[in-house]
C-alpha cells in the first residue's frame, strides 16, 4: 500500500496544471485521429464520451472535493484507476469495467484503498445506437473501516446512447443492493442515475455533462446526491498512443445530508481500439 501525501496547495496547484494543460492541448495536431473509427462507424472521439463503445481504455482520475455539505472546512481527493476491457461471449458483445479508488485525502482523516465497483454490460448495436443491460456489483475491498461500506453488494445496470451526428445522450443506471458483509454496518440500497450528453467539436475537442451520478438512497426514500456540472475533453494522439484529457466541475444541489459540495475532476484516458 502507498501514500500519496496531499496537502490544500499541492491539490490547488494540480487543478490548476491540469486546466493549463487542457487548454494547451488545443496547439497539439492530430491529424490521423479521424481514421480510427469504431467497429460500428463510431469516430474514436465519440466512443471515448460512450460507456457502451467496445473501445479498450484505461482511465486515471483525479477527484478534489472542495467543500462537504453538512460538514464545516472538509475537503476530499480521490484518485480512480478505470479499467475498461471489451470482449465477446457466444457472439454477444460485453464491456467489463472496473471502478478503483484510493482516497488520498477524506473528511476521516484515513487514506487509502475505497470499496471497487465492477460490471458488465452486455450491448446491443441498432440503427440509432446501443443499449445494454448486465450485473453490477460492490466489492468491500476499502483498506480502512471509514473508507467503505463493509457490504457486498449487487444488482442490475441499464442503460442507451443514442446517436446523431456530432451529438450524443443517454442515459446509464446502475442498482446497487446488499447481499452480504458486516451486519453491524448499514445496508446499501442504492440506485444510480448517470445522463449522458456530449457534442463533438471541430479539431477533437467535445463538451458534454460531467458524471452526474444522481444517487437515490432506498433506505432513506431519498436522493443524496444531485449535481449538476460540465465537462471538457480533447483527443490527441501520443507517439502512436491515443489519449483522451478531460476536466470537469459539478456542484451537488442536494445539501441535507453530508456529501460533496462541489467537484473538480481531471481525467487522462488511454484508448486502445481494436
Amino acid at each position: 500500500m502507498f501514500y500519496i501525501p496531499f496537502n490544500r496547495l499541492t491539490r490547488i496547484s494540480t487543478y490548476y496544471l491540469g486546466c493549463l494543460l487542457l487548454t494547451s492541448l488545443a496547439t497539439i495536431p492530430v491529424p490521423a485521429l479521424a481514421a480510427n473509427p469504431d467497429s460500428d462507424g463510431q469516430s474514436l472521439g465519440q466512443a471515448a464520451n460512450d460507456p457502451t463503445a467496445s473501445l479498450m481504455a484505461i482511465q486515471i482520475q483525479d477527484s478534489y472535493n472542495g467543500n462537504f455539505h453538512q460538514l464545516k472546512d472538509e475537503e476530499a481527493n480521490t484518485v480512480i484507476l478505470r479499467p475498461v476491457i471489451p470482449f465477446k461471449l457466444g457472439g454477444v458483445k460485453n464491456i467489463a469495467r472496473a471502478t478503483i479508488p484510493y482516497i488520498t485525502d477524506s473528511p476521516t482523516g484515513k487514506t487509502g484503498l475505497g470499496d471497487s465497483v465492477l460490471f458488465d454490460l452486455i450491448v446491443f448495436d441498432k440503427p440509432w445506437g446501443r443499449w445494454g443491460v448486465g450485473p453490477v456489483a460492490l466489492l468491500p475491498t476499502a483498506s480502512e473501516d471509514e473508507l467503505g461500506a463493509e457490504k457486498w453488494a449487487l444488482g442490475p445496470a441499464l442503460g442507451f446512447v443514442a446517436r446523431e451526428k456530432k451529438f450524443m445522450w443517454g442515459l446509464f443506471n446502475q442498482n446497487l443492493i446488499t447481499v452480504a458483509g458486516d451486519d453491524d454496518r448499514e445496508d446499501v440500497n442504492l440506485s444510480i442515475l448517470q445522463p449522458i450528453v456530449n457534442v463533438s467539436l471541430p479539431n477533437k475537442w467535445s463538451i458534454g455533462v460531467s458524471e452526474m451520478n444522481a444517487t437515490y438512497d432506498w433506505n432513506l426514500n431519498d436522493w443524496t446526491n444531485l449535481p449538476l456540472g460540465v465537462k471538457l475533453s480533447k483527443l490527441v494522439k501520443l507517439g502512436d498512443q491515443p489519449v483522451q484529457f478531460s476536466g470537469y466541475y459539478e456542484y451537488n444541489f442536494q445539501d441535507d445530508y453530508i456529501a460533496p459540495e462541489w467537484t473538480v475532476n481531471f481525467t487522462v484516458k488511454l484508448l486502445f481500439p481494436i
